[in-house]
């Protein structure tokens, strides 16, 4: 079943700036802030230097809305007017994988559905019209 469904903007590399203007401008309450410096080590993957500030998951509570934001990773690309995606919450990996599937129909899939340190089954696709999806198994903590 679907738990959620957010807006989500990905930024180039201005996503600290980004947190605190709209904490600033829409009052928003910083849930949290992730860095990719923050991620476990791995050492076939090292972060860069380049890398390690740069946000790889923040929460901003707008309301009762939720806004999340990330920056890329430095070396994607960046298509500017194309950097709000939409992420879907699920708690369960088989509507995961439907929804998963389902849009990828005449899509693209950016990043195929895998295991993350944050989610049991996450992945990332832009559907036949164009539309960039973020879809992730939540977890209990």
């Amino acid at each position: 079943m679907i738990v959620g469904m957010n807006p989500y903007l990905v930024l180039n590399g201005n996503g600290q700036q980004a947190v605190k203007f709209y904490e600033d401008v829409l009052g928003a309450k910083v849930e949290s802030v992730q860095t990719f410096g923050d991620m476990p080590a791995h050492p076939d993957h090292p972060v860069p230097d380049e890398a390690k500030d740069r946000v790889l998951h923040a929460h901003l509570k707008v309301a009762n809305a939720d806004l999340m934001i990330s920056d890329t990773f430095p070396g994607q690309p960046y298509d500017a007017g194309s950097h709000v995606n939409l992420s879907i919450g699920t708690n369960d990996p088989e509507t995961t994988k439907v929804i998963f599937d389902k849009l990828s129909e005449n899509g693209h899939v950016i990043m195929p559905l895998q295991e993350t340190f944050w989610s049991p089954l996450y992945g990332q696709v832009k559907d036949q019209f164009d539309v960039s999806w973020q879809i992730s198994t939540n977890i209990e903590q």
